[in-house]
């Protein structure tokens, strides 16, 4: 019997949100002093509170900084820039994807914006979503 329910999608990380509008990422950010954490947290890592509410983060930044890797695992292309990037003041750590990766075309200061990316597809149908930064 043919599988014919619809493809899914699923993002690789649980701050990656693919809903109906843009993609997006969320962190927690504590109740009491502002900090915000994009993974789970029992209890705020700078004031020690335990309150915490879910927040959107901005899709656009600056690269702060970054670096060009080389050397990685068997299977991973290099090389590649992984870099820092100010999202409105969240900063969020992630890959540059459509630049080249060298000092002449990535620098700090750049404008970034975030993007989405298919890592592969099960034999269900089920689509993995990764996430990446690129140039504006």
């Amino acid at each position: 019997m043919a599988d014919t329910a619809a493809a899914t999608r699923v993002p690789l990380v649980d701050y990656l949100v693919l809903d109906n509008g843009d993609p997006h990422l969320v962190a927690h950010e504590c109740m009491n002093c502002g900090a915000r954490f994009f993974d789970r947290r029992n209890a705020c890592a700078s004031c020690f509170q335990t309150d915490f509410r879910t927040v959107d983060i901005a899709t656009e930044g600056v690269l702060r900084t970054f670096t060009i890797v080389a050397f990685a695992a068997p299977g991973v292309e290099v090389p590649f820039v992984s870099g820092v990037i100010d999202c409105d003041g969240t900063s969020v750590r992630g890959n540059l994807r459509g630049v080249e990766p060298d000092a002449e075309h990535v620098h700090t200061g750049m404008q970034v914006r975030l993007t989405t990316y298919s890592l592969g597809t099960d034999d269900h149908g089920t689509e993995a979503i990764g996430f990446a930064f690129e140039p504006i």
